[in-house]
């Protein structure tokens, strides 16, 4: 019987950006990761990526996920999905990105805080009206 390898079980040297991406739980799928870099969401190192380009530890990503901007430095390689905990601990987020999508988040916030939303559902009589006022030229 053969001896284990040590370099079978040591992380790998460089993974391709949707792999990590999908193994990071920046993205639920794999396609997914794929039509975020092919849309130009997914920047590395300051210009485009491509789903197949290479991504090594030190690597700096800089993703859009709906409203979100990460600015993500990389620090560990996967090619496998696990848990959370251990998906963490693959990167680290900047500074400066953690503070401007908690600025944005709360503009959010605030901004939704000023609408009067009215207390319930409108009836079927309510509903008529909107759709002939939305429908006045």
């Amino acid at each position: 019987m053969p001896l284990m390898n040590q370099a079978t079980h040591a992380a790998p040297a460089a993974v391709r950006a949707d792999i990590w991406l999908w193994a990071a739980r920046m993205y639920k799928t794999r396609s997914l990761a794929k039509q975020a870099i092919d849309g130009g969401k997914v920047d590395v190192n300051n210009a485009g990526c491509k789903p197949s380009k290479t991504l090594h530890v030190g690597d700096r990503l800089r993703l859009t996920r709906g409203e979100e901007r990460l600015e993500l430095e990389i620090l560990a390689l996967a090619e496998q999905r696990g848990p959370a905990s251990a998906a963490q601990l693959l990167y680290r987020e900047t500074e400066a990105s953690r503070t401007a999508r908690e600025q944005a988040r709360e503009l959010r916030r605030l901004s939704g805080a000023g609408l009067n939303h009215p207390p319930r559902r409108p009836n079927k009589q309510e509903r008529r009206e909107l759709r002939r006022l939305k429908d006045f030229p």
